[in-house]
């Protein structure tokens, strides 16, 4: 493992999250009360974040930029466990610097904690079907035409903001960081716990239902 790759994970995954959030904070403000505008500008902006960052950086660590895609392609033995461990602290530590560095570009206090809440089983369920799909559309990318997967996920997280109840978090670095804003994309760090165990059972069923993928 090499330096170059854990800085890869790390700018990848905070450019996400100024993706997510930064979208959802100029999208609120913009939107005039218009949530269902709000959520298509977040969604559009966070679909072209993953197309750029999954083409720049994945030739350089595999673009997981999600703990749960690292967990994947450790059951896959694509990966080592002290691999993934390292991709998923730097995640984590990624996503948080990039929600703080929205928190300073839109004049907003850097420290906060969200008050949205996201709970209850229509959105749970949500996110194992969208942890599932999203495996499923980059294992059968890999499979199919490893050229299309960077278009393939950012398509697919675009329509799942619209499709999932949950707006499809389906990334426990996303989830957690987004509990340290208090804005459009935020979520109550309370309710982090239960998205996170949702991800883990998507990547669970992933494995026994795409079999042919996760060899």
């Amino acid at each position: 493992m090499t330096n170059q790759k854990l800085l890869a994970e790390f700018i990848g995954t905070a450019f996400l999250l100024i993706g997510v959030v930064g979208s959802g904070i100029m999208g609120e403000a913009l939107a005039g009360g218009n949530v269902a505008i709000a959520l298509l500008a977040n969604a559009i902006a966070t679909g072209c974040t993953l197309y750029f960052i999954i083409t720049t950086l994945g030739p350089i660590s595999g673009a997981h930029f999600n703990p749960a895609v690292t967990l994947a392609f450790l059951i896959r033995r694509e990966i080592t466990p002290g691999v993934a461990t390292a991709f998923v602290v730097v995640q984590i530590i990624g996503g948080i610097l990039g929600v703080w560095a929205c928190h300073i570009m839109f004049d907003l206090d850097v420290l906060q904690a969200s008050t949205t809440n996201r709970t209850g089983t229509a959105q749970w369920f949500s996110e194992v079907l969208a942890t599932f799909g999203l495996l499923f559309v980059i294992f059968g990318g890999i499979k199919n035409k490893p050229d299309a997967v960077p278009t393939l996920v950012a398509l697919y997280i675009t329509g799942a903001y619209w499709f999932t109840s949950s707006t499809s978090f389906a990334n426990p670095a996303v989830t957690i960081a987004r509990g340290f804003s208090d804005t459009f994309a935020g979520i109550n760090p309370a309710h982090i716990p239960m998205f996170i165990a949702m991800q883990i059972i998507g990547v669970g069923i992933a494995a026994i239902i795409l079999p042919k993928q996760f060899r």
